[in-house]
C-alpha cells in the first residue's frame, strides 16, 4: 500500500489555485477532490514534483514557473484567419474558444482574441500560458492504482453509472442543436460578430 505521494499511486488533492495578483482562478474541496496518477503526466510538472513524498493530510504551497506550468507565452502561436473560413451564422465573441481542426484531422483549441469585420484573431496558447500559477494543496487520499488503471495512465474515478449519465444528458443531436440556436440568439455587442 502507498502511504506516499510516488510513482504509481492514485492521489486525492484539494487545491485552490491562484495567479500571482492573487486571483482565484480554479479549485477543490476535500470532499470533492481532484485525483490523478502520480508519474502519469496527468497534472502540470512542476506541481507532481513537488508533491513527491507527501503524506495523507500534508498541506503545502507550490509556486510553479511557466516553465513548469504550461509553457511560456508564445506569440508565433497567435494567427489571423478569414473570416469567410468560419461557418455561416456562427456567432463569435471575444474570449470564447473555438475548436480549430489542422491538416492531419486533429483539433486545436483556441481563444478568439480580436474580431474584425474581415477577419478574426486566434489565440493558441494556452490560457495560462507565461503565468506563474500558485498552488495550496492538500493530500486527501492515497491508494494504490490498480494494473487497469496503470495501463490507461489515468485513474477510473469515475463510476460507470455516474458516466452513462453523463452521456444521456448529450445524446440526442436535437439537444445539441437547441443550445446552438439560443448561442446565435445573444444580443449582439462590438464583442460579437455573426459571421
Amino acid at each position: 500500500m502507498n502511504e506516499t505521494v510516488q510513482n504509481g499511486a492514485v492521489v486525492s488533492l484539494a487545491y485552490t489555485l491562484k495567479l500571482s495578483n492573487g486571483e482565484v482562478i480554479d479549485y477543490t474541496e476535500a470532499d470533492d477532490p481532484l485525483e490523478y496518477l502520480h508519474g502519469a503526466d496527468n497534472i502540470i510538472p512542476g506541481l507532481e514534483k513537488e508533491l513527491v513524498g507527501l503524506s495523507v493530510g500534508a498541506q503545502k504551497e507550490v509556486r510553479v514557473s511557466p516553465a513548469e506550468g504550461y509553457g511560456e507565452y508564445d506569440p508565433e502561436d497567435v494567427e489571423e484567419v478569414d473570416v469567410a473560413e468560419f461557418p455561416s451564422g456562427m456567432s463569435l465573441k471575444l474570449g470564447m474558444v473555438v475548436a480549430i481542426p489542422d491538416s492531419d484531422g486533429n483539433v486545436e483549441e483556441a481563444i478568439v482574441s480580436e474580431i474584425t469585420k474581415d477577419s478574426v484573431t486566434l489565440d493558441f496558447n494556452h490560457p495560462l500560458a507565461g503565468k506563474p500559477l500558485m498552488f495550496s494543496v492538500e493530500v486527501v487520499g492515497i491508494r494504490e492504482a490498480t494494473a487497469e488503471e496503470l495501463e490507461h495512465g489515468h485513474p477510473h474515478s469515475l463510476e460507470m453509472e455516474e458516466f452513462d449519465d453523463f452521456e444521456d444528458d448529450f445524446d440526442e443531436e436535437d439537444d445539441f442543436d437547441d443550445e446552438l440556436e439560443e448561442f446565435g440568439e445573444d444580443d449582439e455587442d462590438d464583442t460579437t460578430k455573426t459571421v
